[in-house]
């Protein structure tokens, strides 16, 4: 009987430690997870208030340009018309005038196009920032080891659908946490 009970838990002992080695002779598993940035800068209430912002920025910009354009062609034409009855001095300038309105209307876009980028980055920096903050909670939170953007410069070339935190995502940013 003591021989019995030896062999078993010799038995035991070797199938334990068998076990043991097996587990930890296999490779830890990677969970993975993706989100859609496109959907979250959609449905996000900052984004898209900011987004809605810059988008009125860009049309105000938009109307002045045209304005200026248009104020400048208008010019334009009018001195093609008049310009065979001028003197060549008075034509020089004109042209000078028009060619300075027409810079002038370059660096106005110049300008107005490195401003808009400006405020892009400084609205969309905290933006991005709370959404980092959520990916990495929701990536805790779910024992995720990696998330991909579905939207960005890596390419997804097949994502199964149960891996989708977007819309965890996107809770936790609403909730505030």
């Amino acid at each position: 009987m003591r021989y019995k009970v030896k062999k078993l838990s010799l038995l035991f002992f070797l199938l334990a430690a068998t076990t043991v080695m097996f587990a930890q002779n296999q490779p830890a598993v990677q969970k993975i997870g993706y989100v859609d940035s496109g959907v979250i800068m959609q449905q996000f209430p900052e984004a898209v208030k900011a987004s809605s912002d810059l988008e009125a920025l860009r049309l105000k910009y938009g109307k002045q340009l045209d304005s200026m354009t248009t104020v400048l062609k208008n010019e334009v034409a009018d001195f093609q018309k008049k310009a065979a009855t001028m003197k060549a001095d008075q034509q020089k300038e004109v042209q000078g005038k028009l060619v300075a309105k027409d810079q002038a209307l370059q660096q106005f876009q110049t300008d107005k196009s490195n401003e808009l980028n400006q405020k892009r980055e400084a609205m969309l920096a905290p933006i991005k920032e709370k959404v980092f903050k959520a990916i990495e909670a929701v990536a805790k939170d779910e024992g995720l080891n990696f998330v991909f953007d579905k939207v960005g410069d890596v390419v997804l070339l097949f994502a199964d659908s149960s891996s989708d935190v977007t819309y965890k995502v996107l809770d936790k940013l609403k909730r505030g946490k």
